[in-house]
């Protein structure tokens, strides 16, 4: 990926990991967490693509497996966030712009069910059997409708934030500088002076061709 998708990734990986771990979880809901952290990368990938929502979500699983308290084996979330950031990123819109809300939301439930099947998969084929005891439905339907909820104030405004980064100043401004270039080129501007310059010329042979014409009158005369 390039530096600045890089660092925007980074900085909002760990923004809303702190929000997740600080706030949201000590919010006492009954049933799942809302997912800050998931939203983040399909906001991303929505736009960066499906390779790069690979990166990023396996990143910000792995920096939430690492981070405390975290009670399961390292690398089972990051899997899971690098699966749905890759599938994400084949539904991106097209030129990262949304058209409609019904889309993205469709992909937010989808990706809240389909990361806490996943997540308890890969924790049963490990031997973590928690999801059972705490009632895998109501896991399903608390985190597909807290997520829904928290959406439309995150995956937007992470979006926006990640297309202004694919922008890039420098090409812009050279990009600008030649647009500048090409106009004063096809406007003539040099052209001009050269037209000038030559009409000039021209209008003073004509003026030389009329005055030698005039002497050779008055000698004639």
């Amino acid at each position: 990926m390039r530096l600045n998708r890089t660092l925007l990734s980074t900085a909002l990986v760990v923004v809303a990991l702190v929000l997740q771990v600080s706030v949201l979880a000590r919010l006492q809901l009954p049933g799942a967490v809302p997912d800050l952290l998931l939203l983040t990368v399909l906001g991303l990938a929505f736009v960066y693509g499906h390779v790069s929502g690979a990166l990023i979500g396996f990143g910000a699983g792995l920096l939430a497996d690492l981070a405390p308290p975290a009670d399961h084996a390292a690398g089972r979330y990051a899997l899971v966030l690098c699966v749905i950031g890759y599938l994400a990123g084949l539904a991106r819109p097209e030129n990262g712009q949304l058209k409609s809300a019904f889309a993205p939301m469709a992909v937010v439930v989808a990706a809240a069910i389909g990361s806490t099947l996943l997540y308890a998969g890969v924790g049963a084929l490990v031997g973590d059997t928690s999801a059972r005891h705490v009632g895998l439905g109501g896991l399903l339907f608390t985190a597909a409708v807290y997520d829904l909820l928290l959406a439309p104030f995150t995956v937007p405004l992470i979006m926006a934030l990640a297309r202004r980064t694919e922008n890039d100043p420098v090409s812009e401004a050279s990009g600008g500088s030649n647009d500048v270039a090409a106009g004063w080129l096809s406007s003539g501007t040099g052209l001009r002076i050269g037209n000038q310059r030559g009409g000039l010329r021209v209008k003073a042979a004509r003026n030389r061709a009329s005055r030698a014409g005039r002497i050779k009158g008055v000698k004639r005369l």
